[in-house]
């Protein structure tokens, strides 16, 4: 175990944001992991756990202790005549994990390829892009109690997924450290390229049979074009949850809007796309400073060089603040902000 003190975490978070911890350490193995949730325990400290740092915001320096998860491997679990169950440690990287399966011809997350992260934050935020959520394909977790040093397992339904929503942001939140996540994934690809602009990407890439790894490539093409690399301007992806209003609602916009972007979905709602209402508010390309919109999608909000948290913060207030006075709808940040 190692214990580092006041160490910068602006290489630890996609946003790029100078801010430090009074404590740090890493955790390879759940030995490891233990000794350090003991240590913790003894300075009264509840560890924020931190994967890729890719959908956090810091506001201020943490004073306390964060702990890198860097559990690492895939293996099969167990294999019937339909899918194939894969465990995977919370620090794999989630593209990585996604290329693993297509290598191996196992369906279910190829439109989640290039998604920023690690395995272990996944189902957190239940993850998800273009019509599929992690939620489709999840199986079950191993989570650790801070507190205890308990492990205790997680099933689809205890895990209580929703948009961009789990039991861990809510009734357990920053209780537990999701060790290692399973996935059932089908030998039999069932393909989804209604949603957003898939089907014209493959068309682009003159693709003649349809397989998960055309779809892959399409998604990456997509997002490659799209949104900005972390490596070389702060981001955390989409900052904002796409909303969802009553289908009376959205007629209405529609009525005033004719454009405007939105998708039923099982709720009997419809899910509004917030960056089309956010470019339509004048705001794609929206710059203060080194902390801005970005010009290409106008969800990601960016910082260009040396914005701090606080900066990024204000213009997240000035987007939400002018979606609002125009349409009506109340956007909210999906990135955790610390």
């Amino acid at each position: 175990m190692q214990i580092l003190e006041n160490i910068s975490l602006k290489s630890l978070n996609t946003f790029s944001i100078d801010v430090s911890a009074r404590y740090f350490s890493r955790f390879k193995t759940i030995d490891e992991l233990q000794e350090i949730l003991n240590w913790s325990k003894l300075k009264g400290l509840n560890p924020m756990i931190l994967g890729g740092g890719s959908n956090v915001l810091f506001t201020k320096n943490y004073d306390g202790l964060i702990l890198k998860n860097e559990l690492i491997g895939i293996e099969k679990v167990k294999e019937d005549d339909s899918f194939v169950y894969l465990k995977a440690g919370g620090g794999v990287v989630w593209h990585d994990f996604v290329m693993y399966c297509i290598k191996n011809n196992l369906s279910g997350i190829e439109n989640l390829a290039l998604i920023p992260g690690c395995a272990g934050a996944s189902p957190m935020q239940n993850i998800g892009a273009y019509g599929v959520e992690v939620k489709d394909s999840f199986y079950e977790l191993t989570a650790m109690d801070k507190q205890t040093s308990q492990a205790y397992k997680f099933s689809n339904s205890e895990c209580e997924f929703g948009y961009r929503e789990s039991v861990f942001k809510h009734k357990y939140k920053d209780r537990f450290v999701i060790t290692d996540v399973t996935y059932r994934l089908s030998k039999t690809p069932h393909f989804k390229i209604e949603y957003g602009a898939i089907r014209q990407q493959l068309e682009d890439d003159n693709v003649q049979e349809l397989s998960i790894a055309a779809i892959a490539n399409a998604v990456i093409a997509i997002r490659t074009s799209k949104l900005p690399d972390p490596a070389v301007i702060g981001n955390a992806g989409s900052f904002f949850k796409n909303p969802s209003v009553p289908e009376e609602q959205f007629d209405l916009l529609k009525e005033k809007y004719p454009g405007i972007v939105g998708y039923k979905n099982t709720e009997g709602l419809v899910k509004v796309a917030a960056g089309w209402m956010i470019d339509r508010c004048g705001l794609k390309g929206f710059r203060r400073g080194d902390a801005g919109v970005h010009d290409k999608q106008a969800l990601v909000l960016v910082n260009h060089g040396k914005a701090t948290g606080n900066e990024i913060l204000e213009i997240s207030k000035i987007v939400r603040t002018a979606v609002f006075e125009k349409f009506g709808i109340e956007i909210v940040p999906e990135v955790n902000i610390i």
